[in-house]
């Protein structure tokens, strides 16, 4: 394609996104998965309803399991019941943690927040990685994408026990729950964080699948490609991603949806308030210069399908509950508020307005967990994304930047920086 086709351009940017984030540049290419404004996110060309249904699932559930997800962002075919076995297999040999790593996120304090301790614990694996060693060696640069796998599997068959580590040290007394192999990945990830409720299996099952993946742009998938890119090894560069997703306007969306929501409650005095109510609150918060969490996205132009999932699971599985209610109350008042302001392109809801009603259901209330949980599931994603970056021999990302300086420049005329 490049040969014959690489001097057809793509698209044309504008001054504003080079101020504005770069928002909808298209710069880069990523195999696994695309997000269209309209249709939502797409796994290998299949929507979230597709998932549901053609991936295979735990005996006796409804619920896709993710490791037929990972199957399918790696080879872009849908896995057999038997590929889904294999790899559940595959990863319970791959999930023996060094004692090192446990000794190391000892040695932090309990209060401090589990997204440091979930990258010092990634961090602290990569002691393991087979791409680092091979690498030293002189490996030949068309092997890289194969040790790039195995740090891959690696790491992904390690990450519920290190989540599930910290979740435990933190807020149950630091004990731990050892790991269950006759359990699917999702299943076992419940199974440590102390959940045995089906239900809850259920949901770590959707949970791990829809927050996977979403293309390329987003904060923690581009920053694990672009250190991929220097051919940094899959432990720093999911590392580094994880700290991307740990800020505010990412993944950590999703703790400051609920702390929103229980503010709210606390304020109007009801743990159900009316649209009323709940109309007035969300004009307040506007009114004070702050946001309402968990609506809007850089990209989607509707209703994420992932909160849509999200919803399906809890009207099946909670349909009484009362912060399930206020989550589905506000989804009625939020969208036309923002809408009467002229300004936001894109008022609905995202994944995040809806994750961290479910697992509170099932007790899970410690909001400032709940971006490990996504940190987990987005391994498998960009993990994928990485080993095909590797396998097609991607350069090392360099884009280029300017100064204001010269873009006054460039506006008077005397300055030739983008001709």
């Amino acid at each position: 394609m490049l040969k014959e086709h690489g001097s057809k351009k793509i698209g044309e940017v504008q001054l504003s996104q080079a101020y504005q984030g770069m928002r909808g540049i298209t710069g880069m290419v990523y195999e696994t998965s695309l997000l269209d404004a309209n249709e939502g996110i797409r796994f290998r060309g299949f929507s979230i309803p597709d998932l549901q249904q053609k991936l295979p699932k735990a005996k006796g559930g409804a619920e896709p399991l993710p490791e037929g997800l990972f199957y399918l962002l790696l080879t872009g075919e849908l896995p057999s019941e038997q590929d889904v076995r294999d790899i559940s297999a595959d990863w319970n040999k791959r999930n023996k943690i060094p004692s090192h790593v446990f000794k190391t996120l000892d040695a932090l304090p309990t209060e401090t927040h589990p997204m440091t301790q979930f990258v010092v614990g990634v961090m602290a694996l990569q002691t393991q990685s087979i791409f680092a060693k091979k690498y030293a060696e002189g490996v030949n640069k068309k092997e890289y994408w194969s040790h790039i796998y195995e740090d891959s599997m690696n790491l992904t068959a390690c990450l519920p026990e290190v989540a599930a580590y910290i979740y435990r040290r933190k807020y149950k007394g630091g004990k731990k729950i050892d790991s269950n192999p006759n359990l699917d990945w999702a299943g076992n990830f419940a199974h440590l964080l102390g959940y045995e409720s089906e239900g809850f299996r259920e949901l770590m099952r959707l949970y791990l699948t829809i927050h996977s993946d979403h293309e390329g742009g987003n904060v923690s998938a581009h920053t694990t490609h672009l250190v991929g890119s220097a051919l940094s090894d899959p432990y720093l560069s999911f590392a580094a991603g994880m700290n991307g997703l740990a800020g505010p306007l990412h993944g950590l969306a999703n703790q400051e949806v609920i702390k929103w929501i229980t503010e709210m409650q606390k304020a109007l005095g009801s743990e159900t308030p009316t649209k009323e109510q709940i109309e007035g609150y969300v004009k307040k918060t506007l009114s004070e210069g702050k946001v309402v969490p968990g609506y809007g996205h850089a990209v989607l132009r509707k209703t994420d399908p992932r909160f849509t999932a999200q919803a399906e699971f809890a009207k099946k599985h909670m349909a009484n509950d009362p912060m399930v209610n206020t989550v589905w109350r506000i989804f009625e008042t939020v969208p036309p508020i923002l809408q009467s302001l002229g300004k936001i392109k894109n008022p609905w809801p995202n994944v995040d307005a809806h994750s961290g009603a479910l697992l509170l259901h099932y007790g899970m209330k410690e909001f400032d967990y709940y971006t490990v949980l996504f940190g987990v599931s987005r391994a498998l994603g960009v993990l994928a994304a990485g080993i095909w970056s590797r396998a097609l021999g991607f350069p090392i990302e360099r884009p280029k930047s300017v100064t204001t300086e010269n873009v006054r420049a460039w506006i008077k005329g005397e300055d030739t920086i983008w001709e």
